[in-house]
């Protein structure tokens, strides 16, 4: 796939790093923003895709692809991403170009939750 060229990464996303606390009961995950938010192209999936992910459990998915660089290395599926207030769990990360500059995330944002 082609990298994306400067003016198709017009999206703000956030960054959102897991941390694990233990509240006396059970062991609760929250997430904190992390570093500064990062420019990058938003590709929403197919309308059959779309159809069918909302049909199965009201869920969207979509890649986001970045510029590499310190803060979108570090970032690992455990992590999340917030885009135009929609958060989404990241469930894969691969290098988008064979010149290792940009990297693309696999994400699904679930829509039947508030």
């Amino acid at each position: 796939m082609a990298a994306p060229r400067p003016g198709q990464m017009i999206e703000v996303v956030q960054f959102r790093r897991a941390t694990v606390t233990d509240d006396g009961f059970s062991e609760v995950r929250t997430f904190e923003d992390y570093a500064t938010p990062q420019r990058a192209r938003k590709i929403d999936a197919s309308d059959g895709e779309r159809w069918t992910a909302a049909e199965v459990n009201a869920s969207i998915t979509a890649r986001f692809q970045f510029r590499r660089n310190e803060v979108t290395e570090a970032i690992t599926p455990k992590d999340r991403l917030t885009c135009r207030g929609i958060d989404y769990e990241i469930t894969g990360k691969r290098e988008l170009t064979d010149d290792r500059q940009f990297l693309e995330f696999s994400t699904v944002a679930r829509t039947d939750r508030s």
